[in-house]
């Protein structure tokens, strides 16, 4: 029928809700920190925060509420769909349309993006935005080819074991080298 859209499949993502997630919100904050949990490489059915990978990023959200002055806001990245998915890079989009909120929450802030797994991917692409001054990619998911130029001022710290089973620390040691 013309003018009408076909219906999308059971459990994918519908419309544009909130990309940020705050957890803390100081007054006055002088930076922010957003975090990214992983995902999958594929997937379109919607994100939700008790899946496991958003409950790991938890306790790291916690820690650094305990260590960081209360000026510094603390906010998620909430993803609409699980998964990377080819060239689409969906969680690159919302932690772009993240950062857009928190400009409109609190201003010009530098930023320092912390990303696991898939969102430590993420998080390392979308620090191309210039109020992003540093990433902390944890285990990031770094095919062969990501790019790296726009990291070039930025502080980036990639921390990953080497026994990992999911995402390869061989290929954050050579995203690294390049």
């Amino acid at each position: 029928m013309p003018g009408h859209e076909s219906p999308r499949p059971p459990g994918t993502a519908r419309g544009p809700a909130a990309a940020l997630r705050p957890r803390r919100t100081p007054r006055d904050p002088r930076a922010a920190v957003l975090f990214l949990h992983g995902g999958s490489d594929t997937g379109r059915a919607v994100s939700r925060p008790w899946y496991p990978a958003p409950l790991r990023m938890r306790p790291f959200v916690r820690a650094v509420a305990a260590t960081v002055p209360d000026d510094v806001l603390l906010a998620e990245v909430r993803y609409r769909v699980r998964g990377w998915n080819g060239t689409d890079a969906d969680p690159v989009h919302d932690t772009d349309r993240a950062l857009r909120e928190l400009a409109g929450l609190a201003g010009d802030l530098p930023v320092v993006l912390v990303g696991h797994s898939m969102g430590g991917r993420a998080a390392l692409r979308a620090a191309a935005a210039p109020e992003v001054r540093g990433v902390v990619a944890l285990a990031p998911w770094c095919p062969e080819g990501e790019p790296v130029a726009h990291l070039r001022d930025k502080d980036v710290v990639v921390l990953h074991g080497d026994h990992d089973r999911v995402t390869d620390p061989r290929a954050s040691a050579a995203f690294v080298r390049r």
